[in-house]
């Protein structure tokens, strides 16, 4: 019998930037942000920051078998405040599912968004949760537009799909027989073939405590593909 225990979900975030005294205040459209968001907002008056949030209800999910609510870390939230020149930054963070990562990573890109992080907050999540990253900086009404495509799009794939997928649409096939030059070319590098399969490792050069470090050191980015050149295949990438 499992000995019952309670569960601390913790998520921490560092940043660090131009303080906020130091920036040029403007006043926040907060209005114009709920319509162009068809969210309601709560502005925090002590980080003049307004606030719009939609917590995930629409998934049933477990942490190691336990319901999770959404109370407990299951929300995609939007923060605004003002920048300087008259703009305004906006950081969130999404909640999607696997099949949800690409598609909604396109639409968060097709509305001028940057997509900063995509990493898990949980263990023995059923099914995988994962947490991307947005931001923007800009008219509020165009920031808020940006986030409603993201929280739409979605709501259009669970629409059509109420269950998470457990894999790719495609399967990918055992057989593995990349040919390494059609991708030299596209990628203009030279990459290493082994087994019908091909990778480019590309290095990058950083300091630390002063010592030089570079690509053997772990400064790179990394693309692996395994399959066929006609069937379905596989990439994997670690920047």
């Amino acid at each position: 019998m499992r000995t019952p225990c309670s569960l601390a979900l913790i998520s921490a975030v560092m940043l660090m930037g131009t303080p906020a005294s130091a920036q040029n205040p403007t006043t926040l459209d907060t209005a114009k942000i709920e319509a162009m968001s068809g969210l309601k907002g709560t502005f925090i008056a002590g980080e003049h920051v307004f606030k719009i949030g939609k917590p995930r209800t629409d998934v049933k999910i477990q942490v190691d078998g336990w319901p999770m609510p959404p109370f407990m870390g299951l929300g995609s939230w939007a923060a605004f405040t003002p920048a300087q020149g008259g703009k305004v930054m906006m950081m969130g963070d999404t909640v999607v599912f696997e099949d949800e990562v690409n598609p909604v990573m396109s639409a968060a890109f097709s509305a001028g968004l940057e997509v900063t992080a995509l990493h898990n907050h949980f263990f023995f999540d059923e099914p995988r949760v994962y947490f991307m990253h947005i931001g923007g900086m800009g008219d509020a009404g165009d920031l808020a537009a940006g986030v409603k495509s993201v929280y739409d799009k979605i709501a259009e794939i669970r629409a059509a799909t109420p269950t998470p997928a457990k894999n790719f649409p495609v399967n990918i096939t055992l057989t593995n027989a990349i040919a390494a030059a059609p991708l030299e070319t596209i990628l203009g590098m030279k990459g290493q073939s082994e087994r019908g399969m091909f990778k480019v490792v590309i290095g990058r050069s950083a300091t630390m405590h002063g010592t030089h470090v570079g690509k053997e050191m772990g400064i790179n980015t990394r693309a692996s593909f395994g399959g066929t050149d006609e069937g379905p295949s596989s990439m994997a990438t670690s920047p």
